[in-house]
């Protein structure tokens, strides 16, 4: 049976390009937006202006996905993002304003902090946008782990993973040997990265 969460590059992009096929929007949304709302945040983005980039650039794709065509030969699907994103990211900072109670009552125009932005275009937002993207990757395969793997097996490999319990305090809740314990961590462990190596293969 073929597997409906992970559908190849060609094929999300072609499904998304139906607004009313609302899985495929879900899957997209979990593997995009944290790489979104983290680079908006090392941008120096509130959370709230984050959310706010994250929810316009969805909408943005939306409207242009259903006449959107594909062509590597011109740029990757990622780069058109970003460009996207980085739109609405400069949106977000002109919308601030003049910053008013500055310091021996100067008024600072916002556009001084635009133009001090660092450049969009060099090698260091190349560099963020990459490392925010295996991170998203990284976080999208375990959403899909999670539904996937059997909830038990996900909550033993989350205590030790994020909640750092030892193998023997979760072998005592769960009443099971450390040796099962190793081999349930091993196994999601697993899963999450051929989760993140399938993500590759559709998403560039």
């Amino acid at each position: 049976m073929p597997d409906r969460l992970i559908p190849t590059r060609a094929s999300l992009l072609a499904r998304i390009k139906n607004l009313e096929d609302h899985e495929s929007w879900q899957d997209f949304f979990d593997t995009y937006w944290k790489l979104i709302h983290g680079v908006c945040l090392k941008r120096g983005l509130t959370p709230t202006e984050a959310q706010d980039v994250v929810q316009e650039t969805m909408c943005a794709v939306m409207k242009h996905m259903p006449n959107f065509k594909y062509d590597r030969t011109v740029g990757t699907f990622k780069a058109w993002l970003l460009t996207m994103a980085r739109w609405r990211m400069n949106d977000q900072f002109r919308k601030r304003g003049p910053v008013k109670n500055a310091p021996g009552g100067a008024r600072v125009d916002n556009s001084e902090v635009l133009n001090n932005l660092p450049d969009e275009t060099t090698d260091d937002f190349e560099t963020l946008w990459k490392q925010e993207w295996e991170q998203a990757l990284f976080d999208a395969a375990v959403v899909k782990t999670r539904r996937k793997v059997d909830p038990q097996k996900f909550q033993i490999f989350d205590l030790l993973v994020k909640q750092h319990l030892s193998p023997v305090q979760v072998a005592e809740e769960f009443h099971m040997s450390v040796t099962n314990v190793y081999l349930v961590k091993h196994r999601v462990a697993e899963e999450i990265k051929s989760e993140v190596e399938r993500l590759k293969q559709y998403i560039v």
